[in-house]
């Protein structure tokens, strides 16, 4: 098993058997007993475009998170429809022969239209004004892979605050500057934010990602020496499960991803 690893050596050591694409899961991307949401994701993301090179710029992203990912996956690919506009792939990723996580990635040219609109991103100070959001308590906690990632507090609350309003606002990027420019690097930070319903808890526990859907409102990654402003603002939670808004802001304030994501909670 694979202590360390950056992303990029991981999404470069992706390699193909008869059609199967298969990565180490190191220790260092690891939450809890599976491997870290946004790096599951973005190793589909990073199959699909190795099987098909020519694919056109990523528009939608919709993952499901069925099992732990506990050892190395294996990844199928498969074209659903490739049509004049739209390419839609569906990938699999199984764990001991049973399905871990399961996506359909969205692939289109782009479109003249005189439509356009936007959600500029609020006001905020720079990332090197802002404090660190990830306090050194918060290292007791089976997040590893959040070591891979310097996060900065715009606003909110952190986990476990008890605050009234589950929302939190921060600078983020990769540590490592290689991470920074693809689909997969952004994919990979874009989920990095605990559960919106974190803050409103009084006490750590278990969760899980049950679903994550992600628009791409730009092809041009392009951002200030890697920094993402991400915010993540939470609907509703009942029932154990809780539902999320997640939005991804370029640091000249342009939204680049439009998100929301399903999360099951045992506290």
């Amino acid at each position: 098993m694979i202590k360390e690893a950056t992303f990029t050596e991981v999404m470069d050591a992706l390699s193909e058997q008869d059609g199967v694409y298969s990565a180490p899961v190191p220790e260092n991307w690891k939450q809890g007993r599976t491997a870290y949401g946004g790096f599951t994701a973005a190793l589909l993301l990073r199959a699909a475009r190795l099987r098909y090179p020519d694919l056109p710029p990523l528009r939608s992203v919709m993952v499901n998170f069925t099992a732990p990912v506990t050892a190395p996956p294996q990844i199928s690919v498969e074209v659903l429809r490739q049509g004049r506009n739209i390419t839609t792939v569906f990938v699999r990723s199984d764990v001991d022969g049973k399905p871990a996580a399961v996506a359909t990635f969205t692939f289109g040219h782009s479109q003249d239209s005189h439509v356009s609109s936007d959600l500029p991103a609020p006001d905020a100070l720079a990332p090197e004004d802002t404090e660190p959001y990830f306090p050194p308590a918060m290292k007791q906690l089976p997040i590893r892979f959040a070591e891979n990632f310097d996060l900065r507090l715009i606003e909110g609350d952190r986990p476990f605050m008890g605050a009234e309003r589950g929302y939190a606002r921060v600078w983020a990027r990769h540590k490592d500057p290689a991470c920074r420019g693809s689909f997969e690097d952004l994919l990979g930070i874009a989920d990095i934010l605990p559960p919106a319903v974190f803050p409103t808890c009084k006490r750590p526990g278990p969760n899980s990602s049950v679903n994550w859907i992600c628009n791409f409102m730009r092809e041009d990654l392009t951002t200030r020496d890697g920094w993402w402003m991400m915010d993540t603002n939470l609907s509703a939670a009942r029932n154990g499960y809780s539902s999320q808004v997640m939005r991804v802001w370029n640091t000249q304030g342009e939204l680049v991803v439009d998100g929301m994501q399903s999360v099951i909670i045992f506290v």
